[in-house]
């Protein structure tokens, strides 16, 4: 899910998951300072989310490090350079419970709507397998530019283009017919 294959988060008590590199991560702070990745992350998501919303990023070897404790029950990342767009996101705690099933192969948890944010843009290996990790022979990187995805809401996305190839200046489904499948709202 638009670069999510890259970072880790952290949900209520601080309990920690990582999430699938789609590309290898620098180390933290190889790139940016820990100023420049906060900026990064909250940049993610409109400035009353991003400025009150924990941040956390993830290294190269999988290790998860807060780097600002937030109040409003979002959390954020920064950008990932190793991807091809900027893809900072900044998620609810239903989101997390939801990224946290993906990453573990569970089913999501019924009942539980999550919001992620990437207004910066983002880009995806694949609008049907939730866990590629490159583009398939002669495919390309899908261009998802600035999005809100809505998780966890399986069976209420009828009517939705399911495209393997998805244009993506409308609404449409990844990971269709998945239990991972998402509502991408464009907005730009």
């Amino acid at each position: 899910m638009d670069g999510m294959r890259y970072w880790a988060s952290c949900g209520a008590g601080l309990s920690c998951f990582a999430l699938v590199a789609a590309a290898p991560l620098p180390a933290l702070g190889a790139d940016m300072s820990t100023e420049q990745m906060i900026e990064s992350a909250e940049s993610a998501a409109p400035a009353a989310i991003g400025h009150d919303a924990s941040v956390i990023a993830i290294g190269g070897d999988g290790t998860m490090q807060e780097l600002r404790k937030g109040s409003n029950g979002f959390t954020c990342m920064p950008d990932n350079p190793a991807s091809p767009d900027p893809d900072p996101m900044c998620l609810d705690a239903n989101a997390l419970a939801w990224a946290e099933a993906w990453i573990g192969h569970k089913p999501p948890p019924e009942g539980k709507v999550g919001f992620l944010y990437m207004l910066a843009t983002g880009s995806d290996a694949s609008n049907t397998d939730p866990y590629a990790q490159g583009p398939a022979p002669g495919d390309h990187w899908i261009e998802t530019g600035p999005h809100v995805m809505v998780v966890g809401a399986k069976g209420m996305m009828e009517g939705y283009p399911r495209s393997a190839d998805p244009d993506t200046k409308e609404p449409y489904v990844m990971w269709p017919d998945t239990p991972y499948e998402h509502l991408m709202l464009p907005v730009r």
